[in-house]
């Protein structure tokens, strides 16, 4: 059975599923397979979903998380974000005035065809606009009924403390796994200190740490991944010997590599997911003891990159 994560005093399943991938960014998924993924789900205990409306083309991925939930949404934690915007350009950028926020979490609400979220993430933090503000307007919402607890993202510690200020943050959305560990040296004692949860992101290192996606040329042309320095070139292939290591822990361990990356991970996560196969395998070692993966641990060549 798996076991339960208080972020804050909101209680969630200790393995959420993130639905980033079930709209087109690592390929193009099958949408009638996510939907089966997050039924399927729940069945094995996972209550905590996590979307944004940043994943997918136009809040894609938020309609079909939508969709799957109808009828049945008392039966889900249900958490999203804004603010994580494309440019002009086309660069990544950050929006965070109030009257979008109000504007994003209305536009949120239809495509997910609910009246309130659990969770609502500052997805990422404009710094042109005072990070008050931002939350003032989220705790608005918060009155008027649309969103239970707020959170936040890829947020330094001094922005944290500011938030906290204004009103307490549930989670602190951030990347944590093997090859992620930056986070140990001051967030998560932070977070200790305020009585944040720590939600961790891409456990699984964006699927690397399983043993079974291919990097660099191997993957298709549409997949994102081929664009991030830990997928490409030198950098994939010794991070190749970390994942072939890891391997070899796990069997040990008579569990799989992403079991293993699941059990060693002491915070509530949540990991990506469009395949009902995947999430049950991994699920099912999501409480198991691991061996020791100090050699793994924080190795990884490549600067990781936010999306």
């Amino acid at each position: 059975m798996i076991g339960r994560r208080k972020l804050a005093t909101l209680e969630v399943s200790a393995i959420g599923l993130g639905c980033m991938s079930m709209t087109p960014i690592y390929g193009v998924p099958d949408p009638d397979e996510a939907i089966a993924t997050l039924h399927r789900a729940r069945e094995l205990g996972i209550d905590f979903i996590d979307t944004s409306d940043a994943y997918g083309a136009n809040g894609a991925n938020e309609e079909l998380v939508g969709r799957g939930l109808k009828g049945r949404r008392e039966s889900y934690i249900l958490a999203t974000k804004f603010g994580n915007i494309r440019l002009p350009d086309g660069r990544p950028g950050a929006k965070g005035n109030p009257e979008y926020v109000t504007e994003a979490c209305d536009k949120s609400l239809r495509r997910l065809g609910t009246d309130y979220i659990d969770l609502y993430f500052i997805h990422r933090v404009d710094d042109t606009v005072p990070i008050e503000d931002t939350v003032g307007a989220m705790v608005r919402l918060k009155e008027q009924g649309k969103i239970r607890y707020l959170g936040i993202s890829e947020a330094g510690p001094n922005t944290i403390r500011r938030v906290h200020k204004v009103h307490p943050m549930a989670a602190l959305q951030t990347e944590y796994s093997l090859w992620t560990r930056d986070v140990e040296q001051e967030m998560l004692p932070l977070c200790h200190e305020l009585g944040i949860g720590f939600l961790a992101y891409a456990p699984l290192g964006r699927g690397f740490l399983t043993g079974v996606v291919a990097a660099g040329d191997g993957m298709p042309q549409n997949d994102l991944r081929r664009n991030m320095p830990r997928f490409q070139g030198e950098n994939a292939r010794q991070n190749q010997k970390l994942v072939d290591e890891l391997k070899r822990l796990a069997a040990n361990e008579r569990c799989s590599p992403a079991q293993l990356c699941i059990a060693l991970a002491p915070v509530a996560q949540a990991a990506a997911g469009a395949a009902c196969r995947h999430k049950q395998a991994n699920m099912a070692g999501g409480e198991r003891q691991g061996g020791r993966c100090d050699a793994i641990r924080g190795n990884a060549c490549g600067a990781r990159q936010s999306v």
